[in-house]
């Protein structure tokens, strides 16, 4: 098969030594007799992925075990509903910083359970820019949520401050990709299927101390202590999804997160100088420091250009380019698959494309 370049946002690109080791367990799961899509999800063989899995995510993330890992379902707006179901009272507040499209859908899921106060929003310039980060936190929040990357517009918050009350990040488009001070948050979460896998799996690391936090009772799917009770299998897992994520942590781990951390910086600068300097295509983002290194977002001087460079592109065995139906334009997603040597063959036809 000739792969084509596959700049997606999501089911994103794999490494190709994890798809040909994920289809080798689909035939046959570590001389089982079984393929990895009928082992049983309570069995030993897979309680050792899960165990295997949580231990790399700690050590990557540079925690100890005064964390939980949780594998769970429902991607990334099961985590908008269960973050305020859990931890936002009836009578309480919780703030959100509202960045982007999933930010915003985030604190709207967040209104149904209790007060939500935006702390900072930057709507009003259609997320062109990150808004300014607050400079107070009222102390009686329940805990305040941000995402940390935003796929549709290409902004990302390079650094991030430590704040007084509990800080739950949503990083389904950048976990992994840098390094990064993940002491700093009570939760994290990420959707998988931009740097760890693939769809229908949602990676949760929860500070032990935050489940003695819960304000409601709730059926037991959606209690993140009854989840963790149960060591990730409270009910039948997504067995096949989270051991594609154990092939990406492996892979993660093998390459390093320092390495990554440069080569994605390295990817995203060849894009952003080709950017900033064509004739055909604008950047949406203008300010270079909030700019992402995993989505840059621009658009065409014209929808006859933008057209014609997208036929071109698929041409080249290049997919995945489009914009999000909210934006248009596009969009190229940098995740850690990705590749240097894509990135310049895109440039290159971007380069080729603006002199013919």
């Amino acid at each position: 098969m000739h792969r084509k370049i596959n700049f997606n946002a999501g089911p994103a690109a794999l490494p190709a030594e994890v798809l040909q080791q994920a289809a080798d367990a689909v035939r046959e799961y570590n001389n089982t007799g079984l393929s990895i899509l009928e082992l049983p999800h309570r069995g030993r063989e897979f309680a050792a992925i899960v165990r295997e899995s949580n231990a790399l995510v700690l050590e990557l993330c540079g925690l100890d075990d005064r964390y939980e890992v949780l594998w769970l379902q429902g991607g990334g707006r099961m985590q908008f509903c269960m973050v305020p179901m859990n931890f936002l009272p009836e009578n309480g507040s919780a703030g959100y910083i509202d960045s982007g499209r999933w930010a915003e859908e985030a604190l709207e899921y967040a209104t149904h359970y209790g007060d939500v106060q935006v702390l900072a929003t930057s709507k009003e310039s259609n997320y062109s820019r990150l808004p300014q980060w607050p400079t107070t936190i009222p102390d009686q929040l329940s805990y305040v949520h941000f995402t940390t990357n935003n796929t549709i517009f290409g902004t990302q918050w390079h650094t991030v401050p430590r704040i007084n009350v509990p800080m739950v990040a949503d990083m389904s488009s950048d976990i992994f990709s840098r390094v990064h001070d993940y002491s700093k948050y009570a939760l994290f979460y990420a959707a998988v299927q931009k740097n760890l896998g693939t769809p229908g799996t949602a990676l949760v690391v929860i500070r032990k101390d935050m489940p003695g936090r819960i304000v409601r009772e709730l059926p037991s799917m959606l209690s993140y202590k009854a989840h963790a009770d149960e060591h990730s299998i409270l009910n039948t897992a997504n067995v096949f999804g989270v051991y594609v994520s154990l092939l990406m942590l492996r892979w993660t781990k093998e390459k390093g997160i320092a390495a990554i951390d440069k080569e994605n910086r390295q990817k995203a600068k060849i894009l952003y100088d080709a950017l900033d300097h064509s004739t055909k295509f604008v950047p949406h983002v203008q300010e270079k420091s909030h700019r992402s290194m995993m989505n840059v977002c621009f658009t065409a001087i014209s929808p006859d250009v933008e057209k014609s460079f997208l036929i071109l592109c698929e041409k080249n065995n290049i997919t995945g380019i489009k914009g999000h139906r909210f934006v248009g334009g596009f969009r190229v997603s940098l995740y850690n698959a990705v590749t240097v040597s894509d990135v310049e063959r895109l440039v290159e036809l971007m380069k080729d494309f603006e002199t013919n």
